[in-house]
């Protein structure tokens, strides 16, 4: 007879699963200490997989990435989760062991208002988001979070992006921040300086900005001339001759478009780096000619007198482009900046002509819509990134649209809203595409210029406009939303609508007016986008046909959305 089996033994429980190892791993010290009571027994909390919904204001840092030896978001984002314990030390500086994903990469000076975030962070006890904001920056602010699936990730999972590029109305205008050798950048703090007064309060640098000799100063201006204690710069003449100009500021209307002359208080040449405005090195003055005689007359001297963008204005540059072209006489440029002078100067006031009248009336924005049309669909981008080949199959991007049909006024200044929603997007793609846009609407370049602009075999040197008006809107989870609807919340930034805008309003919003009237990003870079310093402007005049008909077979290779794209 068989002996009876013992009976079965009851099995065991499971073990809780954890996130990075089979042991239990304690509780982070500032956790345990939070409301614990030192006679009760330590809790263990577990690791959550949470998507953290937030915003910032990218000023100051180098971009979301984590770069070493540069201050960024996710750096300082890193090490606010460690101090809020939500992170333990073992892992601190360590994101790929509580895997960390971001949703979107911005650049340097890129804000966002509702970036994602995702990795296994402790969020107990409760106040996590509380505990994480007050170990940031008031620049960044977490709005909350929510609980996902173990295999999220914020990258992987997420499906589009919408950003928002808030342009100055006035970029869009031609005659607007016209091109002049005088804002073209040189090094060495003691060359004069020109300046539009729109763009900026320090202006840019340039080398014999005061041209040749002209007519002596009347009594006023001597008057100016010989007031002590004032700075004086050197002006050469076509001889070599110095003569002394006060360095308060002076408005130059034969320079065009309400130029000033002024020497700073310090050689701050920061602003350099935005300023290699010409591709030939011409420039050492070419300005000479289209100033005729800079100390001949006396014109206004405060800045408010001075109004880039009139239509005075715009004769005399024609009246310089011509001369440079077609050897005009100068006295033909003296009597066309005399006229300019005697309309600025009439009864002592403004004249109506010399006010900028340009709108983004539904003509210009009918235009401007039609232009960024052309980035709607699957493009190759090649020309509208760094260090991607035409080859490489990143370089194949999805756009899904991209419109600017409205205008917000921030600080006094219109800016045009232009958003753009898309797959994914590669280093500094938008602003080139925001760039090339607008040197078609100022008539830098043909509107043809994108029937070989998104060719393999053609490579094109595209601007690249400032980072200062990007914001990173939204990021979209539509497919994990839709499939994990019953079991998980949405990540989405409804939820936090309201405070989003409210960071808009208190930190994006003021910092892209500021720097527009303290530095004038975009108003400095407008002057640089001329067909001199980007040949490739004129790339249609030069090919032909030939070009156009070799885009049309190119597009229809095109598909219309391609493979899974994880790229940012």
């Amino acid at each position: 007879m068989a002996a009876a089996s013992p009976p079965p033994s009851p099995p065991h429980p499971k073990r809780p699963k954890m996130s990075s190892s089979s042991d239990p791993e304690p509780e982070p010290t500032s956790l345990s200490a939070a409301g614990a009571d030192p006679g009760q027994p330590r809790r263990r909390y577990k690791r959550r997989k949470v998507a953290i919904i937030l915003a910032y204001c990218g000023a100051g840092y180098q971009g979301m990435q984590k770069n070493p030896g540069a201050r960024t978001i996710e750096g300082d984002l890193e090490e606010a989760l460690y101090q809020a314990g939500a992170v333990p030390e073992a892992d601190r500086a360590a994101p790929a062991r509580y895997e960390w994903a971001r949703a979107a990469r911005t650049d340097k000076g890129v804000s966002a208002a509702a970036q994602v975030v995702s990795g296994r962070f402790y969020v107990d006890p409760p106040g996590f988001i509380d505990r994480l904001n007050a170990k940031l920056a008031p620049q960044i602010r977490a709005f909350g979070y929510v609980r996902v699936t173990n295999s999220f990730s914020a990258k992987k999972f997420c499906d589009r992006r919408r950003y928002v590029y808030l342009l100055p109305v006035l970029a869009l205008d031609p005659s607007a921040h016209p091109d002049r050798e005088a804002v073209k950048a040189s090094a060495g703090s003691e060359n004069q300086l020109a300046k539009c007064v729109e763009c900026s309060e320090r202006g840019r640098k340039v080398p014999d900005i005061m041209g040749r000799e002209g007519k002596l100063p009347d009594s006023e201006e001597e008057k100016v001339l010989d007031t002590p204690g004032e700075e004086t710069v050197a002006a050469h003449g076509e001889l070599g001759d110095a003569k002394s100009v006060p360095a308060s500021s002076v408005t130059e209307t034969g320079l065009g478009d309400g130029v000033m002359i002024d020497l700073p208080s310090s050689g701050n040449g920061t602003e350099a780096q935005n300023a290699e405005l010409g591709s030939n090195g011409a420039g050492k003055c070419d300005i000479e000619t289209a100033v005729g005689n800079c100390h001949s007359e006396a014109v206004p001297t405060s800045a408010s007198e001075t109004i880039c963008s009139t239509v005075g204005s715009v004769d005399v540059i024609a009246s310089v482009v011509a001369e440079k072209e077609n050897n005009f006489e100068p006295a033909d440029i003296e009597k066309e900046r005399m006229q300019a002078t005697n309309i600025q100067k009439e009864n002592g006031e403004e004249s109506p002509l010399l006010k900028n009248t340009f709108a983004y009336t539904d003509e210009v924005k009918e235009k401007f819509n039609r232009i960024l049309k052309h980035y709607v669909g699957t493009r190759n981008f090649h020309n509208f990134t760094t260090r991607t080949k035409a080859e490489d199959p990143a370089a194949k991007r999805y756009i899904i649209s991209f419109t600017a049909n409205t205008v917000v006024s921030l600080d006094g200044i219109d800016f045009v809203r232009c958003e753009v929603v898309g797959q994914s997007f590669m280093l500094h793609q938008i602003r080139k595409m925001v760039g090339l846009a607008i040197a078609v609407m100022r008539n830098c370049a043909p509107e043809s210029i994108y029937d070989v602009a998104f060719r393999k075999d053609i490579r094109l040197n595209v601007p690249t406009a400032p980072e200062v008006g990007l914001h990173l809107d939204e990021c979209m989870f539509t497919s994990y939303n839709s499939k994990w609807m019953d079991t998980h919340e949405a990540v989405s930034i409804e939820p936090y609508a309201e405070e989003a805008e409210e960071f808009k309003i208190k930190y994006i919003f003021p910092h892209i007016a500021a720097m527009e009237h303290k530095e004038g990003a975009v108003a400095l870079w407008l002057h640089s986008l001329n067909s001199r310093n980007y040949p490739d402007f004129r790339y249609m005049e030069t090919t032909g046909s030939e070009a156009k008909v070799g885009a049309v077979v190119e597009n229809m290779e095109e598909v219309q959305m391609p493979s899974n794209n994880v790229s940012e």
